[in-house]
């Protein structure tokens, strides 16, 4: 189940709520006023790598002109 962020319309308050895909037909309240006005805030994401360049030993950023 992914997490998505919401932010609370009356007084700005963001959380984080674990839900099902497709389950955003559901209303969620604000742990902080109450409200039920809440909007969903797209989030970013990175991706990370654990393999080294392939570059050359010679020329290690790949944009070095040729000889």
């Amino acid at each position: 189940m992914p997490i998505f962020e919401y932010k609370c319309k009356k007084c700005g308050h963001k959380t984080e709520l674990l839900e099902r895909v497709g389950s955003s037909e559901k209303k969620h309240t604000c742990e902080k006023c109450g409200s039920n006005e809440m909007e969903r805030l797209f989030s970013t994401f990175s991706v990370g790598s654990s393999s080294k360049s392939s570059g050359s030993n010679i020329c290690p950023t790949g944009t070095c002109p040729l000889s």
